[in-house]
Order: structure tokens, then C-alpha cells, then sequence
């Protein structure tokens, strides 16, 4: 079974509980179609209905789709459907929960264990003096044993044993051979010390930290996206607003110029270049509207909805506005961004994964020298409670020592390995250095961006007023006499621009102040998203 996701919580900093958007109810009073309010019931009622998929992101939407007026679909309310359905979050959960499990296996690795061992040999010998005869020897061997290996790479073994050999040569008699005491081999050289054996370890730990940073960078990508899909959204929705005026604008001019005409007072050639317009401006409505569609899907995929069909009615969302100001210091923010960011605190990490696993491929270049030694008591009786009652008395002391040496001939793969160990260092190192030049340079492009598109949110609102006052005043001077039908429709095509240019200009300003937060790592910050 995959682990459950836990969203991020949303806290607020001190001791006061979160703010939260008050929704108007669902009541009688809400415009809920009769199909919609159907599908609600059915889908509350727990009932399946063919064809069409409902998840919980797309009854939240429903509601606020089909009661718009009344509980417009905020943006906090976005990021939060987002953190609690977005795909792509479900499954960057599982690579924490993996880390995690790694590291437990690998901190497993010292962990004692407890072994029993019974065996049963038996075999036959040709006797030198009666060749077809042959002897039969029996052996039964026991050992109960506590061992493991310790951080500095000791291996022990702890525990007793015990062999009763019998055979024809002693009329098979039993005869009990016991010892008690502990057994250890320890590394001289190759796989001695906590760089060699702890390196597993430390990588695990490595991991488990980049998977989370990981993790948080997903988290802070989704959130950007959703503000940039919901702006986007916004803007498409005012360009199709702005195009349905722009055509109401024409249509209004191509209805007085054939009042006009009839009269006698302008040219059928007015009348015509009005009616071209009006079929230009159609089909400005129609674009502006497939593409609102096309930007209301993006966001109900990131918000984690499945199915898309076409006859979804429409998220009501909160219209574009200008950004509060905010004070930006980008010296202090690119400090802050090098210890926020997920993805350069994920490098650090990948540096340190790779200098563990550098110290202990350094070990690959040594001979193998290995310590083995033994101490305990024995003991020695046709009785193995006799035998085991010598061990337990100590009354026959033994022990062993000796070296184990493996040499090798060239060393071609230890070397290979420590050499592709110390590439890796370095290129992890030359990777953070990367990284932290593209953050200074994004950090400081972001922040001229808030900049830029301020001026241009007051520029473009400048313009805008001079647009409208542009076209009233060509409307008046047409409905005078002294006006001409092409300058009318050149002013109605001018304010539409600079109404386009005014909406992507709060848009872009949105925009600019989520990929600000993204890049100097204060987006969960700014949004009081807390990740567990």
C-alpha cells in the first residue's frame, strides 16, 4: 500500500489561528442549474454515474462554478485544493517515505543477531591395511551465537558450541567437545575505521535529506504554478470581457451607420467597413474564449481533477487587481534564498553524499589485513553436560589469534573506483557553484520584474484613461458630422489594446511577485504553508 500524502498544514506565525475565507452557504437562493443540482444530489448520495468521473477537487469546484456569485473561487482556496489533490504531490510523497525506509535499512546494518546452527556430517574412509573395509565417522554440531558488526568495522560472534564426533574408531561413543567464549575480526587496513563502514549510512542520511528538499521544491512549484494558472485564468477571462466589449462597441456603431445610411447621411462604404469589423471582432471573441477554456483546464488539472469535458461550466474566480506593494532588497533576499531554497539546499546535500561515498571508495586502495582472534573455555567429555559444565566452570582456557592477508595483484578496480569517487565530488561541487550563480542571477531578475511591471501596471492604467476619452470623443465627433467611421473603429481597436496591455500587466505583475517568492524559497512562507 503507497503511504497516505499528508498535505502541508496552513498555520499562521504566533498564536492566532489561521484566517479563513467565509463562503456563503449553498441555499435555495443560489442560481444552481437543474442538471448540476442533480448531479450534486447523486453525487452526495455516494451514487456512480456513468461516463464521467467526480473526484472531491471537481465537486469543490462545482460549487463555487455553479454559486460564482456567491463564493468566487479564491486563490487561497486553489492552493489549498492544489495541496490536497495535485498529482504530481502525490507522487513526489513517496520519495521522502522511500528515503526513509533506506535509511532504516542501512542503520539495520549494526543491529546484533541472534543465530542457531545445527549440522549433521557423516563419512566413510578406506582403512590402508583392509582396502574394502571402511571407517564411518559421525559428527553433530551446535552453536547458539549473539554477533554483529560494530560502526568501526568489527565483526563478533558471542555464544557457545558444542561437536559430538563418534565413529568407528571409538566404537562410536559419544565424545562432546564444547567452548564458550567470543570470536572477532577486525579490519587493519581496508574497512577499518567509521569513513568505511559508516558511508552507507551517511549516504542514507544524504538521501533522505535531498528527497525531502525534493519534495518541498514540488510543493513550491505547485503553489507557483497554481498563482500563475488562477492569474492567467483571470487575464484570459478579462480578454474575453474586454473582446465581447470591443464587439458590443462595433456592433452598437455598425447598427447607427445603417440608421445613417438609410438616411442618406454616410456611404454604404461605412456601412461595410463596420460590418468587417464586427466579423473581425467576432472572431476575437471566439479565440479569447477557447483559449479562457484551454486556461480554466490547466488550473482544474493542477487543482487535480481527471476528466475535462466540454460542457463544464465555468470556475467563477476573483478578477485581476493590482499587487500590494512590497519592499524588495536583493542583496538580504539572495542571503535568504541560498539557506530557503529546496533545490540549492539539495545540492549541499549531494556534495556530502558525495564525500561519503569518496571515503570509502578511498579504502579500495588498500591491501586487505584482517585481525582474527578467539578467548574463551573449553571443554571435553563423553557427557555433554559434563562437557558444558568444564566451560561453564573455565576450567580449560582457549584461544586463538592470527592475520588474514588478500593482496591485490594491481589494484585496477579499487582505483577505478576511487577515481570515479573523486569526479563525483568535484562535479557536485562545480554543480553548487553553478547553481548558486543562477540563483543570483534569477533572484535579481525577479526582482527587476516586480519593479518593471509596477510602472507598467501605472503606465498601462494612464493609457487606458486617455483611450477611453480618445473614443468618446470620436464617437462624438462622428455622431456630429465632422467624424469618420475608420477613425471610430481605430479608436474602439486602440482601447481594446490598451485594455489587453492594462490586464497583462496586473497579470505579469501576479506573476512576477509568485516567481519572486519562488525564487528567494518564501512562497510557503508567503502563502503560511507548514510542511510536516
Amino acid at each position: 500500500m503507497p503511504p497516505p500524502f499528508r498535505p502541508p498544514r496552513r498555520s499562521v506565525p504566533g498564536n492566532a489561528p489561521p484566517t479563513r475565507r467565509r463562503v456563503a452557504p449553498l441555499t435555495s437562493s443560489c442560481d444552481i442549474p437543474p442538471e448540476v443540482r442533480a448531479i450534486m444530489t447523486f453525487l452526495f448520495r455516494g451514487t456512480r454515474l456513468p461516463h464521467l468521473r467526480w473526484t472531491p477537487p471537481v465537486a469543490s469546484l462545482l460549487v463555487f462554478a455553479t454559486c460564482g456569485q456567491a463564493a468566487p473561487l479564491a486563490l487561497d482556496d486553489a492552493v489549498r485544493l492544489a495541496l490536497q489533490h495535485n498529482r504530481s504531490l502525490k507522487v513526489s510523497a513517496f520519495s521522502p517515505e522511500i528515503a526513509r525506509a533506506n535509511l532504516l535499512a542501512e542503520s539495520g546494518r549494526f543491529d546484533p543477531a541472534l543465530t542457531f546452527r545445527r549440522t549433521y556430517r557423516e563419512g566413510e574412509t578406506a582403512l590402508n591395511l583392509a582396502p574394502l573395509t571402511r571407517a564411518l565417522t559421525q559428527s553433530d554440531d551446535y552453536a547458539l551465537s549473539l554477533g554483529g558488526l560494530t560502526p568501526w568495522g568489527l565483526t563478533y560472534s558471542l555464544g557457545a558450541t558444542a561437536e559430538n564426533q563418534r565413529g568407528s574408531f571409538n566404537r562410536f561413543t559419544d565424545n562432546f567437545v564444547a567452548f564458550g567464549g567470543i570470536s572477532v575480526t577486525q579490519p587493519l587496513l581496508r574497512g577499518f575505521g567509521l569513513a568505511a563502514n559508516l558511508a552507507g549510512l551517511r549516504i542514507a542520511r544524504a538521501d533522505r535529506s535531498i528527497a525531502d528538499w525534493q519534495h518541498r521544491q514540488t510543493i513550491i512549484e505547485t503553489v507557483t504554478h497554481v498563482v500563475i494558472a488562477y492569474t492567467s485564468l483571470a487575464q484570459a477571462r478579462e480578454n474575453v470581457r474586454i473582446a465581447r466589449l470591443s464587439r458590443d462597441l462595433t456592433a452598437q456603431l455598425v447598427e447607427q451607420n445603417e440608421k445613417r445610411n438609410r438616411a442618406g447621411q454616410i456611404s454604404d462604404a461605412d456601412v461595410i467597413q463596420a460590418r468587417a469589423r464586427l466579423a473581425a471582432r467576432d472572431e476575437q471573441v471566439l479565440v479569447a474564449r477557447r483559449f479562457a477554456a484551454d486556461t480554466q483546464n490547466q488550473l482544474r488539472q493542477l487543482l487535480g481533477e481527471a476528466a475535462f469535458p466540454p460542457e463544464a461550466p465555468e470556475v467563477e474566480i476573483e478578477p485581476l487587481v493590482p499587487a500590494p506593494p512590497v519592499t524588495i532588497d536583493a542583496a538580504v533576499d539572495l542571503q535568504r534564498a541560498y539557506a530557503l531554497r529546496p533545490d540549492f539546499l539539495a545540492a549541499r546535500q549531494g556534495v556530502v553524499r558525495h564525500r561519503a561515498a569518496h571515503a570509502a571508495a578511498q579504502h579500495q586502495l588498500l591491501p586487505r589485513v584482517d585481525f582474527i582472534g578467539s578467548y574463551g573455555y573449553t571443554g571435553m567429555d563423553r557427557d555433554f553436560g559434563a562437557a558444558r559444565r568444564q566451560v561453564r566452570d573455565q576450567d580449560v582456557r582457549a584461544y586463538s589469534a592470527g592475520v588474514v592477508v588478500s593482496l591485490p595483484l594491481t589494484f585496477a578496480e579499487g582505483r577505478g573506483r576511487a577515481r570515479a569517487a573523486q569526479l563525483r565530488v568535484r562535479e557536485s561541487e562545480a554543480e553548487q557553484a553553478r547553481l548558486e550563480q543562477a540563483i543570483a542571477v534569477e533572484v535579481a531578475a525577479a526582482a527587476g520584474q516586480i519593479e518593471t511591471t509596477r510602472q507598467r501596471v501605472a503606465s498601462t492604467r494612464t493609457a487606458l484613461e486617455l483611450a477611453r476619452q480618445a473614443l468618446e470623443a470620436e464617437q462624438k465627433k462622428l455622431q456630429a458630422g465632422s467624424g469618420r467611421t475608420l477613425d471610430v473603429l481605430t479608436s474602439q481597436e486602440q482601447l481594446a489594446l490598451v485594455e489587453n496591455s492594462y490586464a497583462r500587466a496586473l497579470a505579469d505583475q501576479r506573476r512576477a511577485h509568485a516567481i519572486y517568492d519562488r525564487e528567494i524559497g518564501a512562497t510557503l512562507e508567503r502563502r503560511q504553508i507548514k510542511v510536516e
